[in-house]
């Protein structure tokens, strides 16, 4: 009789099931640890802005500096304290990233993920970024006492947030942004950046500086200059201009004796001497010439 040819084991076969289910979770896993290797190397090596202060240093996109100094100089320009900024700043980072979405939860869009359906406004409107954080400010200053809440406690009294714990992540990095931007950190803010893409618009940026700063500015040829109320204030606005650089072709930013350069080098990093030094209190800003 011929030999029986034994059955197949069916164990051997399911003994694949978990390799191959522990090799999706390393692949998915290896995916995820690529895509933040490829922001942070971004940062490293590419185009970056850093705020310094209270002895931290934290690092974003020109885009994402550039909507934060929008939200902390709407704050000063509303006579807002520091403190303001900071909330909004880490409630803008936990809500979009400081990133200006045309999508979120339902019909959530913008910095602040506000919804027109709860009455924060229009789509277009809450795409604008200075009237989304003015929305935002409208409804922090209405809490009573808002300014010695924890901000978890503001981002569920504003936002209305199903996880208001996730606003205590990112309170480090809005404190030390608001500090630069208000002008306490001064030369605490600087953005390395490649060459503009063309000429800057003096009569825009000097609309931009009334609406946002509120200080008055002139322009003569491709030199912004803004005479502020004091230091303080001067250091903030110079700030703001060195975030808002790469989106409105800046050059360089000067405050009193000091000045930024708009280069890819270290030089970029920091404010070095300028070669003739203005008031304390005035912010000389100049545009690319194209």
């Amino acid at each position: 009789m011929p030999r029986s040819r034994p059955a197949p084991d069916d164990k051997r076969g399911r003994r694949w099931v978990p390799a191959v289910a522990t090799l999706c979770v390393v692949g998915l896993l290896c995916t995820a640890g690529l895509w933040y290797a490829r922001d942070r190397i971004g940062l490293f090596l590419g185009e970056k802005c850093e705020a310094t202060a209270l002895g931290e240093t934290v690092s974003f996109a020109p885009d994402q500096m550039n909507h934060a100094s929008t939200i902390v100089l709407l704050g000063v320009k509303r006579g807002l304290p520091a403190r303001a900024g900071s909330i909004a700043v880490a409630t803008a980072i936990q809500e979009s990233k400081l990133r200006n979405l045309t999508y979120g939860d339902r019909d959530s869009v913008g910095l602040f993920q506000q919804r027109p359906s709860q009455g924060w406004g229009t789509v277009d409107e809450l795409q604008d970024p200075v009237y989304a954080t003015n929305a935002f400010y409208d409804e922090l200053t209405r809490i009573d006492g808002w300014e010695g809440m924890r901000i978890t406690e503001i981002a569920q009294e504003v936002q209305r947030s199903a996880y208001p714990e996730a606003y205590a992540d990112h309170e480090h990095e809005g404190r030390t942004i608001a500090s630069v931007l208000t002008g306490h950190s001064p030369t605490g803010l600087v953005c390395r950046l490649e060459e503009p893409t063309g000429p800057g618009r003096p009569d825009t940026f000097v609309a931009a500086v009334a609406e946002q700063t509120g200080q008055e500015a002139t322009a003569e040829g491709q030199v912004i200059s803004v005479r502020a109320s004091d230091e303080r204030l001067a250091w903030a606005v110079g700030a703001w201009a060195v975030a808002q650089a790469k989106a409105r072709n800046v050059r360089s930013v000067q405050v009193g004796d000091r000045r930024w350069t708009r280069e890819m080098g270290d030089g970029a990093m920091s404010w070095g001497d300028a070669d003739e030094a203005v008031p304390a209190s005035e912010v000389r800003v100049t545009l690319h010439g194209g």
